[in-house]
């Protein structure tokens, strides 16, 4: 079995270096709560633009937002201009964020396009000037998520992360796919030893570790010194905890009670609908639902009933109703 170490985010301890992955429309304050609840090692918020965060709109804000149960947090940022991400790293700071990471890594279009996200491995002058804009803005540790490089003929991981713990980054993480590869495939865990190998500070491995399993072969293979889970936490906002039990006992903890999981999604539904408002909550929610119900008898036919009702009191009678068959006090 596998052991985890605590690693040193610079002045930051992590004992158990078991990390949320930054998901847009999936890692929200609603969730990353509920996570963080039942256990993760850090909590990473979703991707910011730096140019959103500088102007501090609406949606940078609530993005930005955290819980107190919730510190560390780390605070993400993506951005293709080094005076805009160091400028919104500063904001940043200064609101309360304990890390603030910078994004190599996100393969959409829309980000890549802008010069941001994995397009910064395809210009590592742009990116080590990104890099030393932000650390040098800010006296909070700075992290960096990045791919292995833009395609299978650019595997240029070691050499940017080799830059950044030069200038001064203090963990990194590798999500093992290309750019070009998007989510296809299987990740590369055994990439990742690569870039462990190249720099002293901690490394962290990332994509498709959605089991126990997962977490364990990913940790052979890469010689990493922590786990990122992401899409393995869709719908189960308990995955890292169990995770984090495993690696510090070699027990292995039951999912939650049927009981406990109806409670869960009731809780993260009406969160959402504080946090954005009915219309827009309904809307965001209704993938969650789809994850918490998945492999439950007649959750196909339930998803996609509830997907089209805009009423949040009416979706939350559906999924009262759904669930009643199972739940403990239906028994009685």
């Amino acid at each position: 079995m596998a052991t985890l170490s605590p690693i040193q985010i610079g002045p930051l301890r992590i004992d158990s270096p078991v990390l949320l992955a930054p998901m847009t429309g999936v890692s929200d304050l609603p969730f990353r709560r509920l996570v963080r609840r039942y256990g993760s090692g850090l909590n990473v918020t979703e991707m910011i633009a730096s140019q959103a965060a500088i102007r501090e709109t609406r949606q940078s804000l609530q993005k930005a937002a955290w819980d107190p149960i919730e510190e560390p947090v780390s605070m993400q940022l993506v951005g293709c201009t080094p005076r805009e991400m160091g400028e919104a790293a500063k904001l940043n700071e200064d609101r309360g964020a304990a890390i603030i990471d910078i994004n190599m890594g996100c393969p959409v279009r829309k980000v890549v396009n802008g010069d941001a996200g994995s397009a910064l491995m395809r210009d590592l002058k742009l990116a080590t000037d990104i890099v030393a804009a932000t650390v040098k803005a800010v006296s909070v540790p700075v992290t960096l998520k990045m791919r292995m490089g833009w395609d299978h003929a650019s595997l240029n991981a070691p050499e940017l992360a080799r830059i950044a713990e030069d200038i001064g980054v203090r963990m990194i993480t590798v999500h093992g796919r290309t750019r070009c590869q998007m989510y296809k495939g299987e990740a590369d865990w055994a990439f990742i030893r690569s870039v462990k190998d190249a720099v002293a500070i901690p490394v962290i491995a990332n994509g498709d570790i959605c089991t126990i399993d997962d977490a364990e072969l990913a940790l052979a293979l890469s010689g990493a010194d922590g786990i990122m889970i992401g899409r393995g936490a869709y719908g189960r906002p308990w995955l890292l905890r169990q995770m984090m039990h495993w690696f510090a006992t070699g027990t292995r903890l039951p999912d939650p009670s049927i009981d406990e999981q109806y409670r869960v999604i009731v809780e993260h539904y009406e969160a959402m609908l504080s946090h954005y408002g009915e219309m827009t909550g309904v809307n965001m929610a209704r993938k969650h639902i789809g994850w918490y119900t998945k492999g439950l008898p007649g959750s196909a036919e339930f998803r996609n009933r509830v997907t089209q009702v805009p009423e949040a009191r009416t979706v939350l009678a559906m999924l009262a109703e759904f669930y009643a068959p199972w739940l403990s006090r239906a028994a009685a």
